[in-house]
């Protein structure tokens, strides 16, 4: 009987994760009805097209934050294409498809901004050629993209509104820019002090919410409620609010309300995870009792790596990939995985024999459903080839890394807390790897959200595969999900540039 009850809960599952993949499926696909998107090439910067058919409306460049891509930018771009303006999305060197690396210097303004600065430039004179259009041309960037645009007015008078979400910017003056909408995640309080000292720098007494205007200068600084650095990208308040500004300035009046991309896309993902389970029980069934561990030995297997992994790989200071903090990541991963599995190994746990159907199994759903999903709706997920190299260098660390995370949380039977306490090891050493050598490895902070990101999705699936079919097929498949999640998500940069 209760085999028949887990027999019937899965095949509901199944049918409700397939209806709700279907119906978010549905209603994203409705966000980019009627509107005719294009990709193309700038020079070698990838940008997407989109409009309405014969739009002939004013020209809107849409850039997106650092480690961003144009997909990030979606819930903005389209619906301000189905309100008839002609919207351009490009990404920046070294991000998403474009294969050419960041350059310069970091840490000047003549440097690496510059040379972005250049790109944007560039991208705004060929949508002014293509589209045969010779009045302003409205900006709207996220977080590093505000910068970058902001700059770009200064240098292009023929720049109108510009749209800055999560915005921090030193060429903000009391006259420059002239025509500015702020918008800030509600969970940003640094980012909305800068946004209301902007808009305080005409009117002392402004608060949020309110549009200052003096003379010629026209300013407002909203704050996207509930929404933080990423979800402002899917604030409906955002996107409305942009939506209203860009329509002031161009003497517009737009009957288009912002679709909840934000929510149809997280469902779909959700969706997507939750159908691993029901079908990974199709999978052969090679799971083995593992002997137990006792606190001491699981405590030993957390905390030596996470204290030896930093300190090796910092000393090593490898700077050979052309990713950020690439090289050490790497390091990093394989020494923790490797020493790991070493302790792991005394202790009497083995991986267990490999099911290539089911490392097969987290490969397609990984990869090619969640990624090939992700990439259509909310952030790049597919490789150029130059980063090809760059997946397979950290496959060399990510896959003993997840192998030994396979076995130490439990191969899919181990407690929450177990689960917890194992991947909170892991990212105290980064922060150890910060702390020994802050200058060259603060992206790793960023890189710490996106770990935790995928053990909450890709764990999640990888345990339901470990506890059908063994830690070795868990392991080896999501250490490769790994590599490539990471090699695809941080920017390509050479310092030689």
């Amino acid at each position: 009987m209760a085999a028949r009850r887990m027999t019937l809960w899965r095949q509901a599952v199944l049918l409700l994760g397939m209806g709700l993949a279907l119906l978010a499926l549905w209603q994203l696909e409705r966000a980019r009805a009627g509107l005719q998107i294009d990709r193309i090439s700038v020079a070698g910067t990838p940008v997407t097209h989109a409009a309405l058919p014969g739009a002939e409306g004013p020209l809107v460049i849409v850039a997106h934050g650092f480690a961003g891509s144009r997909q990030m930018m979606q819930g903005y771009a389209l619906p301000l294409a189905r309100a008839g303006y002609r919207v351009w999305s490009f990404d920046f060197q070294g991000h998403g498809r474009n294969p050419v690396p960041m350059s310069g210097d970091v840490t000047v303004i003549e440097g690496t901004t510059m040379r972005l600065v250049d790109q944007t430039l560039a991208v705004v004179a060929a949508a002014r050629m293509a589209e045969d259009w010779d009045g302003p041309v409205a900006l709207l960037g996220h977080s590093m993209a505000t910068d970058i645009i902001i700059r770009t007015a200064a240098a292009d008078p023929g720049i109108g509104p510009i749209v800055a979400i999560s915005a921090f910017s030193q060429a903000v003056t009391p006259a420059f820019p002239a025509d500015m909408l702020l918008i800030s995640g509600q969970g940003e309080p640094p980012l909305r002090r800068f946004a209301l000292d902007a808009l305080r720098m005409l009117d002392p007494q402004a608060a949020e919410g309110q549009t200052v205007t003096d003379g010629a200068i026209r300013r407002a600084a909203i704050v996207a409620p509930g929404v933080e650095h990423v979800g402002v990208l899917f604030s409906r308040a955002g996107q409305a609010a942009a939506l209203d500004w860009l329509d002031g300035f161009f003497g517009r009046s737009s009957d288009v309300r912002p679709p909840a991309t934000g929510g149809w896309l997280a469902l779909l993902l959700a969706a997507i995870v939750a159908l691993a389970w029901p079908l990974s029980r199709r999978l052969p069934k090679r799971a083995m009792a593992q002997p137990s561990v006792s606190r001491r030995q699981l405590a030993l297997a957390v905390l030596i790596p996470a204290a030896v992994a930093p300190v090796l790989a910092v000393m090593l200071g490898l700077q050979t990939l052309p990713v950020l903090v690439a090289d050490h990541l790497a390091v990093h991963l394989f020494v923790y995985g490797v020493l790991q599995l070493a302790i792991l190994w005394r202790c009497g746990l083995r991986p267990g024999p490999l099911s290539w159907p089911a490392a097969g199994f987290l490969l397609l759903w990984g990869l090619g459903v969640f990624g090939l999903a992700l990439d259509r709706y909310g952030a790049n997920f597919l490789p150029t080839v130059e980063r090809g190299w760059i997946i397979a260098a950290l496959i060399l660390g990510a896959v003993p890394f997840m192998l030994a995370d396979a076995l130490v949380s439990g191969a899919g039977h181990g407690t929450w807390a177990r689960r917890i306490l194992v991947r909170l090891g892991f990212i105290a050493s980064l922060g150890i790897a910060v702390a020994l050598d802050p200058e060259r490895l603060f992206f790793l902070v960023m890189i710490a959200p996106v770990i935790l990101l995928f053990y909450v999705i890709h764990g999640l699936m990888g345990r339901w595969v470990a506890r059908r079919s063994g830690a070795a097929a868990a392991g080896l498949g999501l250490g490769l999900v790994l590599a490539w999640a990471l090699g695809v998500s941080f920017p390509l940069f050479s310092a030689a540039g």
